[in-house]
């Protein structure tokens, strides 16, 4: 009976990729179950042999490619565990990896001993989350609540602008003056600022440039404009 943890390589760069083969294969308790150049190269290898881990690269044929196919394999196969191992320190990056499956994240910087105790550690069900990890990725979660709460917040503010109160934005989105704006409109100066002043009530703003601000934070206007011709 083989005891050994079976580890599938995963990594676009072959020099990177043949020195993590070799120090995994130095490890007496450890043994190479494949190599893969791509995600879709990992997901094969990972269904036709079955290892108990794959060490994945993050960004080969495309940025998420190695976050894609950990969430392939988890899919396909959820008893195969996976390990991100890149050069990527984004908490973006982190944030997707364990949200695809990964059972820990590091950096290739990390020492050949952090990376095998990792495996054997993920093997052995007895990898806890690193504090500084935990850390990143409750800031993540607090951003994207954030993000998500300030987007409801917009949304629900545009439910109740006027047809005429959202023109005003569009137009001062693109540059326009007050004066502008109200010649092309065909109305007093007068009657933009009124309209701009009931803008910012409704968004608790006390400036336009902050509720343009918003918008396009949130990539809102992009779903709302079409510029003029």
């Amino acid at each position: 009976m083989n005891d050994k943890i079976s580890v599938l390589v995963a990594d676009d760069n072959d020099e990177i990729r043949n020195y993590f083969v070799k120090v995994l294969s130095r490890a007496k308790d450890i043994e190479v179950a494949g190599e893969a150049r791509n995600g879709r190269e990992a997901v094969a290898l990972a269904c036709e042999r079955s290892p108990d881990i794959v060490v994945m690269d993050i960004e080969m044929e495309y940025r998420t490619d190695g976050i894609d196919a950990i969430h392939s394999i988890k899919e396909a196969m959820p008893e195969i565990k996976s390990i991100v191992l890149t050069i990527h320190r984004e908490d973006e990056y982190l944030f997707q990896a364990y949200t695809a499956g990964a059972m820990d994240y590091l950096v290739k910087t990390t020492s050949t001993a952090n990376i095998l105790d990792s495996i054997r550690s993920v093997y052995h069900n007895k990898l806890n989350i690193r504090p500084e990890t935990a850390e990143r990725i409750l800031a993540e979660l607090s951003r994207l609540r954030s993000e998500r709460d300030s987007l409801l917040f917009t949304l629900n503010v545009v439910t109740k602008l006027t047809n005429s109160e959202l023109e005003v934005i569009k137009a001062v989105y693109h540059g326009g003056t007050y004066s502008e704006i109200a010649r092309e409109r065909h109305v007093e100066r007068g009657t933009i600022k009124t309209h701009v002043n009931r803008i910012l009530k409704k968004f608790g703003a006390a400036r336009m440039s902050e509720v343009i601000r918003m918008f396009e934070d949130l990539n809102v206007l992009e779903q709302l404009d079409t510029p003029p011709e």
